[in-house]
């Protein structure tokens, strides 16, 4: 059985501008690698509604598997992940980002969204590192199965 495909998007103006190093989608790709996911692709894209919405639209577009994004999920001025990501989602999961919550005390600032788009699930998690693994890892056991019926494969229950 081949491994789930993922992609991480690095939402940070700093990271763009090269004054900041990314650690954060480091962190995170290392985190799908552990579980069982095959990372395909990784890509950078400055805070903001239109340029988080694009970036996502890019990555989805003939893709079938997980995106997870890492920053702009906070109360910061530039902070727009969630709201550039709704505007492309086709169909929320706020059970996914529920459960991102509940991974941390510091989760109730987070003001990520997760949902569907074609056969993609997207995840938004913080810009810091340790928040962005521990969001992922809440969910992480129940994602194959979420993509296993995106793609309309025959699923077991528990």
């Amino acid at each position: 059985m081949s491994r789930p495909a993922a992609k991480v998007v690095t939402v940070s103006d700093g990271v763009v501008a090269g004054t900041r190093e990314d650690r954060s989608g480091e962190a995170l790709a290392a985190a799908l690698v552990e579980a069982g996911f095959e990372v395909v692709g990784r890509s950078v894209v400055a805070d903001g509604v239109a340029s988080v919405a694009g970036e996502l639209a890019r990555v989805t577009a003939s893709f079938a598997g997980l995106v997870v994004t890492t920053g702009g999920t906070g109360f910061s001025p530039r902070d727009h992940t969630p709201e550039g990501t709704a505007e492309i989602l086709e169909r929320p999961a706020p059970g996914l980002a529920e459960a991102m919550r509940l991974a941390n005390p510091l989760g109730r600032l987070s003001r990520g969204v997760a949902g569907i788009r074609g056969r993609c699930v997207i995840l938004n998690t913080p810009g810091s590192p340790a928040g962005a693994v521990e969001c992922f890892a809440a969910v992480a056991d129940v994602l194959p199965h979420a993509l296993a019926l995106l793609a309309d494969e025959p699923t077991r229950h528990p």
